[in-house]
Formats: structure tokens, C-alpha cells, sequence
């Protein structure tokens, strides 16, 4: 295996770096989510434990926060049974949630994992080079 440190500057600089692209577009599609889309997506899970807990506080705390709060309500849709069984997902909310905002947190949670494993792989690169 060639070491990173043989391979053209740009090439090792996307490997390593590259992942951080990702991580960017993923606050973007969260901070867009966060102030634009917030409202159908507490419209849509009214019965959930954690909009009920934490509805009336939502988009209200800054744009980290809001990072976080979709970060959470991704969570919860792409692993429902999870969070049914720990009571921030009612499983009526899951059954009757819009197909177009799910596709947008599909998306959202699509941008986190690449960017993750991407990571991952950078890491090791560097680490045995």
C-alpha cells in the first residue's frame, strides 16, 4: 500500500480533508430545516413525548440549538423503534409522517453518516501512512 504521503497534494488534501464538505452541507440542510421546515415537522409529530416536552422551546434558542433539535428529530425517524421504546416517538406520529419531510431528513441523515465514515476512513489513512 503507497503511504498518503506519496500521492499528490490534492488528492491527500480531498481524502483528508474532504469529509468536512460534507459536514458543512449537513448544517446547511439542518439550519434550513430548522428555520423553514420546524413547524410541519412539530405539526407532525404533536403526540411524540419530546415535542411535547420541548415544543414550545423549539427554533427559539439559536441556530445551534436548532442544529441539535433536528439532529434529534432525524434520529428519531430514522430509528423509531428506539425511540418508541424510550417514549420521544409516539408510533402514530411515525405511521401518518409526511413522505416529503422525511425524504429531507433522509437526506439530512445520509449527509451525517457519509461525512462520518469518511471521517473514519481519513483518520485511519492518516494514522498508517
Amino acid at each position: 500500500m503507497n503511504s498518503i504521503d506519496t500521492w499528490p497534494p490534492w488528492l491527500a488534501l480531498v481524502i483528508a480533508g474532504g469529509w468536512a464538505l460534507f459536514v458543512v452541507a449537513g448544517v446547511i440542510c439542518c439550519v434550513y430545516l430548522g428555520h423553514c421546515r420546524l413547524n410541519a415537522l412539530k405539526d407532525a409529530l404533536k403526540n411524540s413525548g419530546y415535542i411535547y416536552l420541548w415544543g414550545p422551546c423549539l427554533g427559539r434558542r439559536g441556530w445551534i440549538w436548532s442544529v441539535m433539535e433536528i439532529t434529534k428529530n432525524t434520529a428519531m425517524i430514522m430509528m423509531p423503534k428506539t425511540h418508541i421504546r424510550l417514549g420521544d416517538l409516539d408510533s402514530s406520529d411515525y405511521a401518518i409522517f409526511p413522505a416529503g419531510l422525511k425524504r429531507l431528513l433522509i437526506v439530512d441523515f445520509t449527509l451525517m453518516i457519509f461525512s462520518l465514515v469518511w471521517m473514519i476512513i481519513a483518520a485511519v489513512l492518516i494514522k498508517f501512512r
